[in-house]
Parts: structure tokens; C-alpha cells; sequence
């Protein structure tokens, strides 16, 4: 059985003039440990899917469940990473983030709490920084604090909206690093949002593509961990998926 199960979603909202539809008929599945990539253009719907899939909002059609239980709204068994780098609560240093979420859950008493968030803490390297408060960091020691406390709660399936897109290059890359280091360390199972092609190949193993607005599933890459730049075989896949995203809107023009 699949971890995450997403069958025929249709997606939503309201805005001040009109009803808009998101995403139409998505489907697909995640099992325990993919490293799962929602990749499309900017307005596809991946971000409002992945909101979906926390549980901030609830599909017009079809259903998504986790396990054997059906979401209808957030939970301690998904936990979501943003872009945005002020996710943190400024006015606690980085032990007492990662720490946070385990204190609310109530299941830890404070001394365990802070062993778990001083250990996740130290997989993502940040050791050193443990009081500095979030305003000292750069934004990738941000979002490797996030990392560390949305993965110290141990979530059935972690949810990463674009998290490294608002880095300069060389630092995304770090982090791109970093992730699937963590990932060898842990296998957890990540849901990634991201609309580069490239970032999309460096972290999944399976790629879901969706179409331009609304968003609908137009192709599923398996095995993309198998490629790899040495051998060219990420370059082609690169362009394969280019093609398969834009060749239509390009003959259309």
C-alpha cells in the first residue's frame, strides 16, 4: 500500500472576482522513502497540491490519504517546509525552533525533546549555532533549521514547497547536497515541489509533471536516480522532460 494516495483531485479557491480551479483530476502515489518531485511551470498548482496534502485545504474532487487514514486537515505525520525564510520564530534561538514542535505535541517531556532536537541538529551541521537566533543566520542555515525540526518530529512524509529557491546557486546546490545526505542517513519520504528541471532530477527518484494552469498530470518519470551527469544521462532526461513540459505551448506559438 502506498504512503500517500492521491486519486482525482480537483482543487479550488475563491479569490475576489472568481472561483479558480488549481489543479483538475490529479493522480498519483508516494511510497515509504521516495523522494517524490511535483514539477511543473509557476501557476501549475503544485504548491496549492502540496497544501492539499498538509491539509490546509480540502479537494472539490476526489481524495487523498496518508496510510489508511483519509486527510482532512494537518497533522503530526506531515510536516511542511516553505521557501520563505522567516518560518522561524525570531525571538527563539535554534534550539528552542527545533524544539518547539516537539514541547506543542506534548508527547516528550523537555529533556527528551531537547536531546531530539540537539541530535537532528547536528545532522544538518549546525552544531556550532545552536543559541544564535534566527536573524544571525544566512538564509540556508534558515532552512536547514526548518529541515531539522520539521524532520525531528519524525513525520510520515515531509513536505518541501520550493525550499531552496530563494538561494543564490552555490549554496542551493549545499543544501541540494545536504538533503540527499540526510536522505542516505535516514530514507525518509519527501514530497518536493520545485519548477527546475534540474533541481527536480538532482533530488527525486520519481517526477510527477504537470501541466500549466490548471495543473492536470501529464507524465510520470520513474528511476531518475539511475542517471547521471558522468554519462550524459541526466542532460538528455533534462531534455526529455523540457520537451514534455513545453513542446505543446511552443508549437502552439
Amino acid at each position: 500500500m502506498a504512503l500517500l494516495d492521491v486519486s482525482g483531485v480537483t482543487l479550488r479557491y475563491k479569490t475576489s472576482s472568481a472561483v479558480v480551479t488549481a489543479t483538475e483530476r490529479v493522480s498519483f502515489s508516494v511510497d515509504k522513502s521516495d523522494r517524490f518531485v511535483l514539477l511543473g511551470p509557476s501557476g501549475c498548482g503544485k504548491s496549492t497540491l502540496l497544501k492539499a496534502v498538509g491539509g490546509y485545504m480540502s479537494p472539490s474532487e476526489g481524495r487523498m490519504t496518508i496510510g489508511d487514514r483519509e486527510i482532512h486537515g494537518p497533522g503530526a505525520d506531515r510536516m511542511m517546509i516553505f521557501q520563505e525564510f522567516d518560518q522561524l520564530l525570531p525571538w527563539k534561538s535554534v534550539l528552542a525552533n527545533v524544539m518547539f514542535p516537539l514541547l506543542t505535541a506534548r508527547k516528550l517531556s523537555r529533556k527528551d525533546a531537547e536531546a531530539k532536537a540537539r541530535a537532528y541538529i547536528e545532522k544538518v551541521g549546525l552544531t556550532r549555532v545552536v543559541d544564535a537566533y534566527p536573524h544571525t543566520l544566512s538564509g540556508g542555515m534558515k532552512q536547514r533549521v526548518a529541515i531539522a525540526r520539521g524532520m525531528a518530529m519524525e513525520p510520515d512524509i515531509l513536505l518541501m514547497d520550493e525550499p531552496f529557491a530563494a538561494l543564490d546557486a552555490l549554496t542551493r546546490r549545499t543544501c541540494q547536497d545536504e538533503l540527499l545526505q540526510l536522505w542516505s542517513e535516514t530514507k525518509f519520504t519527501v514530497l518536493f515541489v520545485t519548477h527546475s528541471i534540474a533541481e527536480a532530477i538532482r533530488i527525486g527518484n520519481r517526477i510527477l509533471l504537470l501541466s500549466p494552469h490548471p495543473g492536470r498530470v501529464k507524465a510520470e518519470v520513474v528511476d531518475v536516480d539511475k542517471v547521471s551527469n558522468e554519462d550524459g544521462s541526466a542532460g538528455r532526461l533534462e531534455k526529455e522532460i523540457h520537451d514534455l513540459l513545453f513542446a505543446q505551448e511552443a508549437t502552439a506559438h
